[in-house]
């Protein structure tokens, strides 16, 4: 859409947002005193376009949805073939083909043993149904006591009150810290030198609590709002040997980590570790729309059957939208028709060599990479509200990316799909932007 003056029209939209708007994980002082905000104006392939007619390239995928890039023109058919046939109807003692056909697809590239699967909205969603299966799981199997969870130090599984009681990032649940479930905290096997003293911690804690520990949530292999943390497959086949020992719970969150951001379609499958739960979002629906599912288990599902007050009553409005479910099958179908996963390898060892180099960088003090993600840690100590990353952004930014840190963590998490010419440019922003604020 054109209009007769651009920058008066950009003027009045960032007017609007600072009036109106309530920005996610922003201090707002700082945004409204401070924040000249990119204004996106549409999106293609790995770019953003702003007002101003200039691009960013996208490092993280819009928050990781964008595993497919944006307008995907696939994606966009589906979408609006269906919005022409059926945009919503409830999934309460009714069905539709895009939710059933969905579900059966899902199964079929699941880890094996996940058969059932229960859609809401969101990465939050996803893993709020897990926790309140895994609670009633427990409950109706004769063993009410199980009410407590545990999760690495460092974890982010979400922002709705149960799963924001897995994270381990103080500041995102000090707020809420009085009225949360009850999670056990255990260190994370991603500090360097630290798996057998992480492992042992979980053992001991699973063991001791087995009475009491309804279920382990797992971010597998690679942390993300942690700091893009990777640890070794072996833990995770460790800890579902633990939770099998005490009759725990094996969940796992791939709502960042599955479809194909470490490698393989799941990242339990470099494991080779089937969960009782699994948790999906994010590249789920390829960024088109708010669409999440939990996977189960006979052995949960069937828990759940019988006399009526035995049922799962939980559920949202949009439950298996016919819109995002219709979406969520034409990714699956880019997946395979256009060997998504096969044609990342060579652009992750792109990232791996590239976040190599970035070690002998001034002020570079960690670097990291697992699939289509690579990180590194700039020498700092803010943490989450590190400065430093801010000004990596900032520079980035200039230079026609969007490289949103994690406070003093710079990373990059493309589509999958991105063109090589554009993820080397990526990449060569990455390194100029942290030389130039190299102590």
């Amino acid at each position: 859409m054109s209009h007769a003056d651009p920058l008066a029209h950009r003027a009045a939209v960032v007017a609007a947002d600072k009036r109106f708007l309530w920005h996610p994980y922003t201090p707002m002082t700082r945004y409204l005193d401070e924040v000249d905000p990119l204004v996106i104006d549409r999106a293609e392939g790995a770019r953003l376009f702003d007002l101003d007619g200039r691009s960013y390239l996208d490092a993280n995928s819009s928050w990781y949805v964008a595993t497919l890039g944006h307008g995907h023109p696939r994606l966009v058919a589906a979408l609006a073939a269906q919005a022409a046939r059926l945009c919503h109807t409830s999934l309460a003692g009714v069905t539709h083909e895009p939710a059933a056909r969905l579900a059966e697809e899902l199964v079929a590239v699941a880890p094996p043993g996940l058969e059932r699967v229960f859609f809401s909205d969101d990465g939050s969603t996803a893993v709020e149904v897990a926790l309140k299966l895994a609670l009633q799981f427990h409950r109706q199997e004769g063993r009410p006591a199980r009410t407590r969870f545990v999760a690495l130090d460092g974890a982010y599984h979400g922002d709705t009150l149960g799963a924001a009681a897995l994270g381990g990032a103080e500041i995102f649940r000090r707020p809420f810290a009085s009225v949360m479930l009850d999670c056990i905290h255990v260190p994370t096997p991603a500090d360097e030198g630290s798996f057998a003293q992480a492992f042992a911690a979980l053992e001991t804690v699973v063991a001791e609590g087995r009475d009491e520990i309804a279920a382990v949530v797992l971010e597998p292999l690679l942390q993300g709002t942690a700091g893009m943390r990777v640890y070794d497959a072996e833990y995770l086949r460790r800890a579902r040997a633990t939770c099998d020992a005490h009759g725990v719970l094996l969940i796992l969150d791939e709502v960042f980590t599955g479809y194909g951001r470490t490698g393989p379609m799941w990242a339990a499958d470099q494991a080779g570790v089937r969960p009782d739960l699994l948790c999906l979002a994010k590249g789920f629906s390829g960024g088109m729309l708010p669409m999440a599912a939990t996977l189960a288990t006979p052995r949960i599902f069937d828990a759940f059957l019988g006399a009526p007050d035995r049922a799962f009553y939980y559920g949202h409005s949009y439950c298996g939208n016919p819109l995002g479910a219709a979406v969520a099958r034409e990714v699956l179908a880019i997946y395979r028709d256009e060997r998504i996963l096969e044609r990342a390898a060579p652009k992750a060892a792109r990232i791996k060599a590239a976040f190599a180099g970035f070690g002998a960088l001034p002020g570079v003090t960690r670097t990291r990479s697992l699939g289509m993600t690579g990180a590194l840690d700039l020498d700092a100590q803010g943490g989450y509200l590190g400065r430093t990353g801010w000004r990596v952004y900032e520079e980035a930014r200039r230079r026609g990316a969007y490289l949103r840190p994690l406070g003093d963590v710079v990373y990059v998490a493309p589509p999958l799909n991105i063109p090589d010419a554009d993820l080397d440019e990526l990449l060569d922003i990455v390194g100029a932007s942290v030389r130039a604020v190299a102590p």
